[in-house]
C-alpha cells in the first residue's frame, strides 16, 4: 500500500556525551520516511526554507522515498532545533528552537500523493494535521503523533484531531499528560475514548505498549549498547511500524500491529548508533531481519 508521511524537515544541532553535530538533516518526517523505506515505498510532504541545501535529501532519494512533496518556500527559513542529551540520554534538553517555516501555513499535498492509503501525520499543530488528513480521502489508515506543547496549549484542537484519526503514537509522558492518568494501561484506554482505534505508547529503553479495543501488548526493546544520539528514535519506530503494515497490506489488526511494532522496535534501535540519519541511511532490510531474529530469541520465555 502507498505510504505518505507529512511533518517536519529540520536542521538539527545535537550535543551528546559522545560529541556534537551541527545543522544536520533531521525532522520527524525524515526519520519516519527513512525507517519506513526499509519495508516499502514512501512519499514525503513537508516544507523547508530557501536556505535549505537540497543535496541533504540525497539519503532519502537513494531509498524508495518520493520527495516531490518537499516544498522550498521562498523568503522562509528552515525549521531548526538544538538539543542536548546528558547522562543516560533518555530525554533531550531543548537549547534552542526556531520554528521558522513551521510557523507558517502547512504543506500542500501533491495531487499525485492524494491516493495514499496509509498516512502518518508526524508531530505538528493538530489543526494542520486535520487539514492534511482532509486532503486524503482515499486513506484507509491515518495515524498521528503529538507532543506536550499541543496537549498543554491546544487541547481542544488536539481532541478534534484524535476524533479524525485511526491511531495515535506518543510517549509515556505525553500519554499521562493527555489523560491525567499515571497508569499507562488506564491512560491508553482513556485515549481510545477520544476516537482512535489503537494507541501505541513509547517507553524509550523500556519498549512500547499497544492498547486497542481488543488487545493489550507489551513490545520489548532491542537492547542497544551503542547509543550515540537518540534523536529521531521515536519517529523511526513509527516508520518501521507503519512501513511494515504498508508492505504487507494488512489491516491494523491485533496480530499485524504486534508484528509491525517488532519491526519498529528494531529500526528504532538502529538510528541510535549515529548522529543524524547516518546509521539509518546505511541500514538494509537484512540488518533488520538479523536483529529481529535476535529480539525474538531474547524475548522467548517458553
Amino acid at each position: 500500500m502507498s505510504l505518505l508521511v507529512t511533518g517536519s524537515i529540520a536542521l538539527d544541532t545535537v550535543e551528546t556525551p559522545l560529541g556534537r553535530a551541527d545543522e544536520s538533516l533531521g525532522g520527524s518526517a525524515v526519520y519516519f520516511a527513512l525507517a519506513a523505506s526499509l519495508f516499502t515505498e514512501v512519499r514525503i510532504a513537508g516544507v523547508v526554507g530557501e536556505d535549505f541545501d537540497m543535496s541533504l535529501l540525497e539519503p532519502l532519494q537513494a531509498k524508495r522515498i518520493d520527495t516531490r512533496g518537499v516544498e522550498v518556500r521562498a523568503g522562509s527559513k528552515t525549521f531548526r532545533w538544538h538539543g542536548r542529551y546528558a547522562g543516560a540520554m533518555n530525554e533531550a534538553e531543548t537549547v534552542d528552537v526556531q520554528l521558522n517555516v513551521l510557523a507558517e501555513r502547512g504543506a500542500t499535498i501533491p495531487q499525485a500523493f492524494r491516493d495514499s492509503r496509509i498516512v502518518f501525520l508526524a508531530n505538528t499543530h493538530p489543526t494542520l494535521q486535520r487539514e492534511f488528513a482532509g486532503q486524503l480521502s482515499a486513506a484507509d489508515l491515518i495515524v498521528c503523533d503529538t507532543m506536550n506543547l499541543w496537549i498543554e496549549n491546544e487541547p481542544e484542537e488536539l481532541r478534534k484531531t484524535l476524533g479524525a484519526v485511526h491511531g495515535l503514537v506518543l510517549n509515556e509522558g505525553e500519554a499521562r499528560l493527555l489523560t491525567d492518568k499515571t497508569n499507562l494501561v488506564t491512560a491508553g484506554r482513556e485515549i481510545l475514548k477520544m476516537g482512535p482505534r489503537f494507541v501505541i505508547i513509547k517507553k524509550g529503553e523500556h519498549g512500547s505498549l499497544l492498547v486497542s479495543q481488543d488487545d493489550l501488548f507489551i513490545m520489548p526493546p532491542y537492547p542497544t549498547e551503542k547509543v550515540v544520539d537518540p534523536t529521531g528514535c521515536g519517529d523511526s519506530f513509527a516508520g518501521g511500524t507503519l512501513g511494515y503494515l504498508a508492505a504487507t497490506g494488512a489491516p491494523a489488526s491485533r496480530d499485524s500491529l504486534r508484528s509491525a511494532m517488532a519491526r519498529g522496535s528494531v529500526v528504532g534501535s538502529l538510528v541510535l548508533e549515529s548522529f543524524s540519519v547516518e546509521a539509518l541511511s546505511r541500514v538494509t532490510p537484512a540488518d533488520v531481519e538479523a536483529r529481529l531474529a535476535e529480539l525474538r530469541e531474547m524475548s522467548r520465555f517458553e
